[in-house]
């Protein structure tokens, strides 16, 4: 393992390379990496990195949201079967059918989503600024206007139960957060620690929203645990992010709501294949140029706006 890390260490410094990962990413990969967060923070250092090469640890849509913002830079991702079943889950052809039965529609996608289908929308959010972009919308273009969210009808639920914003959400979902962390494994946990905070993702299905003292973001996660007094902590999210908690807070217990919550495309991601992408420079991530400058657009829109 060390003469993997010093190799790529070196590597990277020879190729003018920088190593972006996910917090879902695994330790090892935390390891070497020269800047982990979440996708608003990863996308805001995509978008500012001097280096000539970005190597993204993560899924693919967020190597291709580096790409788009980066079109002069090779954009390597270490594994290419490493796919977002959630970006999956709307296409731009099914998108521009929905948006027809609008008389006059407003697409704000989650960053979760394909290149083609950020072109064919109007602004781009993540979990940590979604609310504030919602918001931003009706502020900027009033009450007269049918939004649609897409892809992910949990965080789009929240959103406009949080903001009292109506919108036309896309029955989409994460497949980790939806389907295995459920609020029977929550109220388990929170039996046996009883001081413990919970602490959920918008991702995750309304009946375990419900049962959080905080939701939040990856990144807005790692912040309040710094922050707050409390020394106990519920997490329900994928469980990547514990060893980031546990390492930034080493006087601090972190639980996972199940140790089922595990994205195996994000796990898809080793030092070898790193090691291998780097060297060959293999596995470049590009968008077609007339997707790129209107997908650009709406990604540069999300970028403006704080969490």
């Amino acid at each position: 393992m060390k003469d993997i890390i010093q190799s790529l260490n070196i590597l990277k410094k020879e190729k003018n390379a920088v190593v972006l990962a996910h917090i879902y990413q695994q330790p090892e990969i935390h390891d070497i990496a020269d800047f982990i967060g979440d996708s608003l923070e990863l996308s805001r250092k995509a978008s500012r990195t001097k280096e000539e090469i970005i190597v993204f640890c993560g899924v693919n849509f967020m190597a291709e949201t580096a790409s788009i913002l980066n079109p002069q830079k090779k954009v390597l991702i270490p594994d290419m079967q490493a796919v977002c079943p959630m970006a999956d889950m709307v296409n731009v052809e099914k998108l521009k059918e929905f948006k027809s039965r609008f008389r006059n529609p407003i697409v704000i996608s989650y960053v979760n989503t394909s290149a083609t289908v950020k072109a064919e929308s109007d602004i781009c959010c993540t979990s940590s600024n979604a609310i504030n972009v919602v918001r931003s919308v009706v502020r900027d273009l009033g009450n007269n206007i049918d939004i649609i969210f897409t892809p992910d009808r949990n965080l789009g639920g929240y959103i406009q139960k949080v903001s009292g914003i109506k919108m036309n959400i896309w029955n989409g979902f994460c497949p980790t957060h939806n389907n295995f962390i459920l609020p029977e494994y929550v109220k388990t946990i929170k039996n046996r620690y009883l001081k413990a905070e919970i602490l959920a993702h918008p991702e995750c299905r309304p009946e375990v929203v419900d049962l959080a003292d905080y939701v939040l973001s990856t990144g807005g996660m790692c912040k309040h645990a710094k922050e707050s007094s409390c020394k106990e902590f519920i997490i329900c999210t994928e469980t990547g992010i514990l060893y980031k908690l546990q390492k930034d807070n080493p006087d601090k217990k972190f639980y996972a709501a199940t140790s089922l919550a595990v994205c195996p495309n994000m796990k898809k991601i080793t030092l070898a294949k790193i090691y291998d992408a780097l060297v060959n420079i293999k596995n470049i991530v590009s968008v077609p140029d007339n997707i790129r400058q209107k997908a650009y657009t709406p990604i540069s829109k999300m970028l403006e706006i704080n969490a």
